[in-house]
């Protein structure tokens, strides 16, 4: 019948997602006769088997098994085996995860037909408001453009927090129109961001908006100073990639870094802002704080991550008006 893989980086998601796919398959018809579910303990054989077994009293039968991506290799090449021929009385439903796909698993699914899917917003600005647009409508809620964006903010990337928020919202509403006044009083902590909307706010120039970047990396996200400092370091090591004679346009730049398009560019805009003496400075400015976070000056861990990222975003502009 059909194969289905869910993967993303939001593990809720993901879960709520395969959730959803299996009450659409099974529909009104008796559960305990159609659906088998594997989780936990068990052996990816007994899942192609059961995939392999014909119904009993139903049309089809719905197979999930959760938790796929924490298998060895072999275990792949059995599921694999399967997807090569699968049964056609059976919806398969995996439960990946996070991570990359194994190869394998990726290509049984795609011999069979099988659908791939991420339930993750995407990156892009204007298709990820359409995504939450869609999905705040699929949940009944009418908000109004700067409900809408300030709820986006405040999710950030925590977007397994949505349905508490949607919950609470729709029995205090119902349909009416949210207006961000009507919102505000309902929404605490803001949630996580991506790592690039600090290295961004940063490359900006952005000394406020990068501050509040890496607040909610830490707050919200809980990550430890150490973790950021090093997407920090990866950050500039890339950047002084570029400090060099041969590189002075986008091309050049992809074949540098190993990166395509607009990330390259990203790259070598930041690069062009900064210059290689901004670069070199940067790595001065992690040093002293890496050693300020290991107890060098007994300051608390969010000053010197406030001071680091202060000054890191203030050397786009200092450089930029020296030359």
């Amino acid at each position: 019948m059909s194969v289905f893989l869910f993967h993303g980086s939001d593990d809720v998601l993901v879960s709520e997602a395969v959730s959803d796919k299996v009450r659409e398959l099974v529909g009104d018809q008796d559960r305990s006769l159609m659906l088998e579910e594997f989780d936990g303990d068990y052996v990816m054989a007994a899942v192609t088997e059961a995939a392999n077994t014909p119904p009993f009293f139903t049309d089809t039968r719905v197979i999930v098994a959760r938790g796929v991506s924490n298998f060895k290799v072999d275990d792949f090449d059995v599921l694999a085996e399967y997807l090569n021929n699968a049964a056609e009385f059976t919806h398969l439903v995996l439960e990946w995860g996070s991570g990359r796909v194994s190869k394998v698993v990726a290509d049984g699914l795609k011999a069979s037909g099988g659908q791939s899917i991420d339930p993750s917003p995407p990156t892009k600005a204007k298709d990820r408001r359409e995504w939450w647009e869609s999905h705040l409508s699929a949940l009944g809620l009418v908000l109004d453009a700067p409900a809408v964006a300030l709820l986006i903010d405040w999710l950030g990337e925590d977007v397994a927090r949505l349905g508490g928020i949607a919950g609470t919202l729709k029995s205090t509403y119902g349909s009416q129109k949210i207006t961000r006044e009507k919102l505000e009083p309902f929404l605490g902590e803001r949630g996580d961001v991506k790592p690039w909307d600090l290295t961004d706010a940063i490359d900006g120039g952005n000394a406020t908006k990068a501050l509040m970047a890496s607040r909610r990396m830490m707050i919200a996200g809980e990550r430890h100073p150490l973790q950021i400092m090093a997407q920090l370091h990866n950050h500039y090591s890339r950047l002084a990639k570029l400090d060099g004679p041969d590189v002075s346009s986008i091309a050049e730049a992809e074949a540098v870094l190993g990166l395509k398009g607009f990330s390259a560019e990203k790259a070598l805009k930041a690069y062009r802002n900064l210059t290689g003496a901004g670069v070199r400075r940067a790595f001065e400015l992690l040093a002293a704080a890496d050693l300020d976070l290991r107890g060098s000056t007994g300051l608390d861990e969010d000053v010197v991550m406030d001071v680091l990222v202060a000054r890191l975003a203030k050397l786009t502009g200092t450089v930029s008006r020296q030359r």
